[in-house]
């Protein structure tokens, strides 16, 4: 039994070897994978290991190849500097290295080349791109500096907020069309003072006007005929303000020779003087309600009286500069004053304190100008953009517009005709709510006059803006009317 057992094992061993060499023969089975070569598993490997690593490196670093354009504009790099770049990063050989195992893949990736878009390109919105496009590729550090904020950096929402304010002013200047006025012309000269005529006031009720001059007198003259009615004497120096109540017969005067009078319509009599001004009077008002009459003058203050008790209620100090210009209005800010260290200061009556200082004139203001139809006032002072309008009561500032001169005078009407005369005779008509010139002229000098005579001191509107009242350099007044 023990010998025949080997034997009956080997049909078993001879059938296995024939199975064997069958499989060697016609190949093995379509579902077992052919096993890899020795050459082959010690090429892949690091292949694929480089591959694995070259394209990690690319997905990570792809983006800090290019410098963004902000940066590229600050270091002055140029396009072509930028497309040197793209064409060595092309070269680098982890790149072509993923690119060749791409295409072995069958999948096609564009590479970073001068004619290609980049892929910070592609990434920027199409407000920088358009931006990039309109300024050269090579500005330099000093032309980056000199660009505007809005081309030079991105635009922020501030920026961008300040950009839309601007452009609708613009627009808003664009589609501004003023009211039609009449053109104004010269209608009557009147001469009889002998002295630069500094002053002008109407009556309440529109029948006469009273002018004040360097010949320290006050002359009353007859609204229609132009006649002189009356002569009055009491200044010593240049009458520089005068101011008609339209509540009670009197009339108010201030002068270079620092007194302030009241004058009795019905007796041509001086009733009251007021005293406490240290120099020159060189404008005053008079509060259209309150019983106070307020005067300025060069010693940088502004005082207010009590016309009957001749008390001095309140001294609006705060100018560094002789006060040029006074006007008082019914509500805050009830006092307003022009000086010439180039500040409009507005005043709160009751506490006698500024209430707001506005500094954006350049230089001295020498004019101011109350509206009758609106809660605004206007300045003027000299240089370019030197009339401006305000709203009242904050003082905010609503338009600019232009005389190209020393302003001395402004005078508005219920019309919305603004008036501003000049140093060197210049005259303007604007029209007041666009800011809007409609007409230019230059005062006539008289014969016998000089040309450096030709200068206006003082305006006024008539009670029923229809004629304006202007004195003169050349010792006259000159009365003007619509056509």
């Amino acid at each position: 039994m023990e010998t025949d057992a080997p034997l009956a094992a080997l049909p078993d061993l001879a059938e296995r070897q024939a199975k064997r060499s069958r499989t060697l023969r016609h190949g093995a089975p379509s579902s077992m994978p052919d096993p890899p070569s020795v050459e082959e598993s010690t090429t892949s490997l690091p292949t694929m290991t480089k591959a694995h690593l070259a394209s990690k490196v690319y997905e990570e670093y792809k983006q800090a190849m290019i410098l963004p354009e902000v940066i590229q504009a600050q270091q002055g790099t140029s396009a072509t500097t930028m497309a040197s770049s793209s064409k060595s990063s092309s070269n680098n050989p982890i790149v072509s290295a993923l690119a060749q195992l791409e295409e072995a893949h069958g999948h096609t990736t564009p590479t970073p080349s001068s004619s290609s878009t980049s892929q910070a390109l592609t990434l920027r919105s199409a407000a920088d791109t358009a931006r990039a496009t309109s300024k050269p590729a090579s500005a330099s550090k000093l032309q980056t500096a000199l660009m505007k904020r809005d081309e030079s950096m991105p635009d922020t929402g501030r920026s961008m907020l300040n950009s839309a304010l601007i452009r609708k002013k613009e627009l808003a200047a664009q589609h501004a069309k003023p009211a039609y006025h009449a053109p104004w012309k010269l209608m009557r000269v009147i001469s009889g003072h002998l002295g630069w005529v500094r002053c002008v006031a109407v009556d309440p009720n529109n029948q006469w006007f009273a002018t004040g001059a360097g010949d320290r007198i006050i002359k009353i003259w007859d609204m229609a005929s132009g006649e002189l009615k009356l002569s009055l004497t009491g200044h010593i120096s240049t009458v520089r303000g005068l101011a008609v109540s339209a509540r009670h017969p009197y009339m108010f005067s201030a002068g270079e020779d620092k007194l302030v009078k009241c004058w009795d319509l019905e007796t041509n009599k001086v009733v009251r003087q007021y005293y406490g001004h240290l120099s020159g009077i060189y404008a005053l008002s008079l509060h259209p309600t309150l019983d106070v009459v307020v005067t300025a003058g060069r010693d940088a203050s502004a005082r207010v009286w009590d016309i009957r008790t001749k008390t001095q209620v309140h001294v609006l100090s705060g100018h560094r500069g002789t006060v040029a210009s006074v006007q008082c209005q019914e509500s805050d800010p009830q006092v307003i004053t022009g000086s010439m260290d180039a500040t409009v200061k507005l005043w709160d009556l009751a506490a006698g304190r500024c209430m707001t200082t506005l500094t954006h004139h350049k230089k001295s203001v020498r004019s101011l100008a109350i509206a009758p139809h609106q809660f605004t006032f206007v300045s003027g002072s000299a240089g370019g953009r030197n009339i401006k309008k305000w709203r009242c009561p904050e003082g905010t500032l609503m338009t600019n517009m232009t005389h190209d001169a020393i302003v001395n005078t402004l005078s508005v009407n219920a019309d919305g005709v603004l008036f501003s005369g000049a140093d060197d005779g210049s005259m303007k008509f604007f029209d007041y709510e666009t800011g809007l010139p409609f007409q230019a002229s230059n005062d006539v000098v008289q014969p016998g006059s000089l040309d450096a005579e030709a200068g206006l001191f003082c305006s006024t509107f008539d009670q029923t803006g229809t004629r304006l009242i202007t004195g003169c350099a050349d010792k006259t007044i000159k009365m003007y009317r619509e056509t």
